[in-house]
């Protein structure tokens, strides 16, 4: 398997002891508008989900790994999801926890690792994201490592009673 180490970050599988890190992620209101949620989980159900983490992406059709820094502490989530090895594509998604450890290249650096692993040992050909058009940290992120945006969703999310579009970015295997 591809090295998931990079210079400040890797990435690795969820373990049981994530469990309290999930709880306060899925259960952050200001996470659910990104992650499609609508209502909070319990510890019950989110154990239940890490009891079967280990399913093969190619059986549920998602990958999530966390983004741990140096020290070994989880900061972060990224996904693959919708994965089609049919169609060598999958769509991409992530979150750092902390508002004050965004914007310091971790969401880069862990993009750069899950877009080697997905290239090069899922043999995707191509990797979508979605992304709230005021979402600039994530666009700009996108647009560095290469995804060119190919649509835009008309009035994609509600959000506070408004309807606000949605970027489709892809990234094409070189």
């Amino acid at each position: 398997m591809l090295n998931l180490k990079g210079k400040n970050i890797y990435l690795r599988a969820l373990e049981p002891e994530d469990l309290q890190f999930l709880y306060e992620l899925e259960n952050n209101p200001m996470i659910w508008e990104i992650s499609g949620t609508i209502a909070p989980y319990s510890k019950h159900v989110l154990q239940l989900y890490l009891d079967n983490a280990h399913r093969d992406i190619y059986e549920v059709k998602q990958l999530r790994l966390c983004i741990c820094n140096l020290e070994d502490k989880v900061i972060g989530l990224i996904d693959l999801f919708d994965f089609d090895p049919k169609n060598n594509r999958a769509g991409l998604g992530i979150v750092v926890k902390d508002v004050a450890k965004r914007n310091q290249g971790i969401g880069n650096e862990a993009i750069r690792l899950m877009l080697g692993y997905a290239f090069s040992s899922l043999n995707m050909y191509q990797i979508f994201a979605n992304v709230a058009e005021d979402n600039e940290a994530s666009i700009h992120v996108f647009k560095k490592l290469g995804f060119e945006q190919v649509g835009v969703k008309k009035d994609w999310i509600l959000s506070n009673g408004k309807y606000r579009n949605e970027i489709l970015f892809q990234k094409i295997k070189n």
